[in-house]
């Protein structure tokens, strides 16, 4: 089991690096220290390679992300805030996470959107999409606000930017940047951008 957890990360790796059609079975199976045949042995072929990434890499961390949706009853701005931090957690931990993203899935002829498109927690979005309805009945949320469409917002304020770090990291001004920093500006754009702001005087009630 070592050996193919070692594969898949060196999987995703290169994925985000390189993209899947560059990457061939034997480029995975040198860096990780392994044979061809003991990709072919643990995962059949490329295609039963592919759904490991989906099922134990990006689904699990997707699920990480929004399952705990399932449970919260915190406010809809406590939600949005702990999405942003979940998601820049996941991020900092497995840096490949954002790149892959973008390069694979959001990118016309991405080879994994199909395969995640089908396994989306589409519960746990809708069930996000129902608390910000909420909020936005009760005066919470902008008048403007789609609920909708937040959680595409929070994606672009957070996996986008992330997938681009090591390009405008190479800027003077933007190069110590942090992902506790780039986690608190998108959580402010977020909340304050969606959210009614109350008066001073009842923020301190």
């Amino acid at each position: 089991m070592d050996a193919r957890e070692r594969l898949l990360d060196t999987a995703v790796t290169l994925f985000a690096k390189e993209g899947i059609a560059a990457t061939p079975i034997a480029k995975i199976a040198s860096h990780a220290g392994v044979t061809a045949a003991m990709v072919h042995y643990y995962f059949t072929n490329r295609e039963r390679l592919l759904d490991a990434v989906c099922e134990e890499r990006l689904l699990r961390n997707v699920n990480a992300v929004w399952a705990p949706l399932a449970e919260d009853k915190e406010s809809a701005a406590e939600l949005v805030r702990g999405l942003v931090q979940r998601i820049m957690r996941a991020a900092e931990t497995q840096p490949w996470l954002p790149s892959l993203w973008l390069r694979e899935i959001v990118t016309e002829g991405g080879q994994l959107r199909e395969r995640m498109l089908k396994r989306l927690p589409l519960g746990h979005i809708q069930k996000f999409i129902t608390h910000l309805s909420a909020a936005k009945r009760e005066g919470q949320l902008s008048p403007a606000v789609e609920p909708r469409l937040v959680f595409v917002s929070l994606i672009g304020l957070t996996l986008l930017p992330l997938a681009a770090m090591n390009i405008w990291r190479r800027l003077p001004l933007l190069q110590d940047v942090s992902y506790e920093e780039l986690g608190r500006h998108a959580e402010a754009l977020l909340l304050h951008g969606l959210f009614v702001q109350q008066p001073k005087s009842q923020r301190r009630r």
